[in-house]
């Protein structure tokens, strides 16, 4: 059974040793909720805890399990001399995976050296060994852990995940406490990790007071931009904790928040209280129900590229355009975008016409967004009534003379440097300066961070 969650910070600075006394003292507050919870625990220890991390092998398309028989880890890269090491409860965590497989879910149990793959440091880091050095070695030392780095799956995939966890841990008995690591706002004023965004304090405040209301579905429904703006760490961590409550009713408590470092730090507790109905089937369902809508809403461009790529991927024959009469004539650059639950799943286009018209140009480029794009797989039937589609008609592009004439969020901008080019549209998610705009074209371009660029902006039309 699950007996306790937990949301802990993992800032290597409050930890006896590596922050100096004065650093501590500002982050006094989540020291002692740290300390209280491990009091909590001491007074009824686990036989396992359960540690979704944001940090170790963290995979855009599957979540991966460490199956190591021992982990281990320690702090020296902060300065602190020290080793941790805990037996891996294998048997929870192969019953999680066989779950979780059943449950249609990308889960695999990996060794660390293996999930590694020499592109991330082996050893357990900071996102696990910084909450577990608040507990007591006489109890948490005789533990067993089960490390779950977390994944960029949609939060259904997450929140179903974290209920396959709670099932687990019910069919072999376990007890268990279930530890969610991670921090909030990176942003919260000048000179923080990730700079100042006013919109991190703001994410802040309401995911507190969401843990305070013991919601589930709230979160589930967070708005997307906010979490790009906040630079967090922790929200993904903390839906696959509250997958592991559902079918639960839970009473959460928050111990303690504060921001002194400029990065956001909440300690909150999570407490059963018996069971109620789950969340699960109808988060799923919701997410179907918002993509029908979508499609019913289709321009007949739009309409157009999605009928397009299903004909193509199902080899079916290709759809006639249905109401495009205007475009028939036209010519101009487009680009087609491809979307799966708010993540981008495709996205090809043309800076000038390279077809004899603008339904053509976007029939191309459809396909190719689906099929053709380096950075994904090809798209596959079974995802079809998943995606959703946007078309971008490009107007002609003009010379800029500084950074001062773009604006990300009317001007795309193209970036070139010799024979290399780089382009990225207007008015994207998460990106809020012509300079990031630009940084971003020059990295697509392979163009350095230092070399100069020629810069050109345009405008375009956007269809949904």
């Amino acid at each position: 059974m699950i007996n306790i969650g937990a949301l802990l910070p993992h800032p290597p600075i409050i930890v006896s040793g590596i922050g100096a006394a004065a650093d501590r003292q500002q982050a006094a507050a989540t020291i002692t909720a740290m300390q209280a919870v491990d009091k909590m625990l001491q007074a009824d220890p686990p036989q396992t805890l359960v540690v979704f991390t944001p940090h170790g092998t963290v995979y855009q398309d599957a979540i991966i399990v460490y199956a190591d028989r021992r982990l281990s880890g320690g702090l020296q890269q902060f300065g602190l001399n020290h080793t941790w090491s805990w037996e891996t409860d294998r048997e929870l965590a192969e019953r999680i995976g066989i779950l979780s497989q059943t449950a249609g879910l990308p889960v695999y149990l990996m060794e660390q050296q293996q999930a590694a793959r020499n592109r991330f440091p082996q050893g357990l880091d900071h996102g696990v060994l910084v909450p577990l050095s608040f507990f007591n070695p006489e109890w948490a030392s005789r533990v067993k852990l089960v490390v779950i780095p977390l994944s960029f799956l949609p939060l259904e995939e997450l929140y179903q995940f974290g209920n396959q966890v709670r099932k687990a841990v019910a069919e072999l008995g376990r007890k268990t406490a279930i530890i969610a690591s991670g921090d909030l706002s990176h942003c919260l004023k000048e000179g923080a990790p990730s700079g100042y965004n006013p919109r991190g304090a703001e994410f802040d405040r309401k995911l507190v007071e969401l843990i305070k209301q013991s919601a589930v579905k709230e979160f589930m429904e967070f708005d997307p931009e906010l979490l790009e703006n906040a630079a967090q760490c922790g929200f993904r961590s903390l839906i696959m904790l509250l997958g592991a409550f559902d079918g639960l009713d839970f009473q959460a408590q928050v111990h303690s928040y504060e921001g002194p470092f400029g990065v956001g730090y909440a300690v909150a507790t999570f407490h059963p209280r018996g069971e109620r109905p789950g969340y699960t089937a109808a988060f799923f369902a919701r997410r179907k129900q918002l993509i029908q809508k979508r499609h019913a809403a289709e321009s007949p461009l739009v309409r157009f590229a999605r009928g397009v790529v299903e004909a193509y991927v199902q080899n079916k024959e290709m759809p006639e355009p249905q109401g495009l009469q205007e475009f028939q004539d036209q010519r101009a650059g487009v680009f087609v975008s491809i979307k799966k639950h708010g993540e981008l799943r495709g996205c090809i286009g043309t800076i000038e016409p390279t077809r004899v018209n603008i339904i053509a140009e976007i029939s191309a480029n459809a396909i190719a967004a689906a099929t053709r794009d380096p950075r994904f797989n090809p798209v596959e039937v079974a995802e079809l009534d998943q995606l959703i589609y946007s078309v971008d008609i490009l107007k002609p592009p003009e010379p800029v003379r500084s950074i001062d004439d773009l604006d990300p969020k009317r001007y795309g901008v193209i970036v070139s440097h010799g024979h290399r080019t780089g382009l990225l549209l207007p008015n994207l998610e998460g990106i809020n300066s012509a300079a990031e705009q630009i940084a971003i074209a020059k990295r697509k371009a392979g163009i350095g961070p230092n070399e100069p660029v020629e810069l050109k902006r345009f405008e375009v039309e956007r269809y949904y």
